[in-house]
């Protein structure tokens, strides 16, 4: 669903050229009358479409590379910030404070996805999982890991 919206906001966007052709091809032929006034609509129109589908492909590297992985030592948070560019930060379970899930709108009511908050006390002070489907059962599978590690780390003692 979340592609699926990105795909409808590029699409909106890419019908621009379109209506702005539509209302105004008999007034800026009257500007420019001759031969160049097509070669220059394809042009502008062209650029415009390749820079259409650069940052739809940037929106999908985004969306698809953003991972995030929990298992019961450490939280690992990958995110991409544009086509080269990646941000990864670590932190372990026991240094993790509080865990939130959120959910806003209808859609992400009605699908169930929203965001997941995991709050540290490490440099990086808070992780956030974007758009993740169940963020109640994902959050509260985080609070079962840190009560699992608790326990383990009172029992060594």
């Amino acid at each position: 669903m979340i592609l699926l919206a990105k795909l409808i906001n590029w699409a909106l966007i890419s019908v621009l050229p379109l209506i702005f052709y539509w209302l105004l091809s008999d007034s800026i032929s009257r500007i420019f009358p001759g031969t160049i006034f097509m070669p220059l609509v394809i042009l502008f129109t062209s650029l415009f479409y390749l820079y259409i589908w650069l940052f739809a492909f940037a929106s999908y590297v985004d969306y698809y590379l953003d991972v995030w992985i929990v298992t019961n030592q450490r939280i690992i948070d990958i995110e991409q910030k544009g086509l080269f560019s990646r941000v990864v930060a670590e932190q372990k379970i026991d240094r993790i404070q509080d865990v939130t899930s959120e959910i806003k709108g209808f859609f992400s009511t009605m699908l169930d996805y929203g965001n997941v908050y995991v709050q540290t006390a490490g440099e990086k002070e808070r992780f956030v999982f974007k758009q993740v489907p169940a963020p109640y059962q994902v959050a509260k599978k985080i609070g079962k890991i840190i009560e699992q590690n608790q326990r383990k780390n009172q029992a060594k003692k």
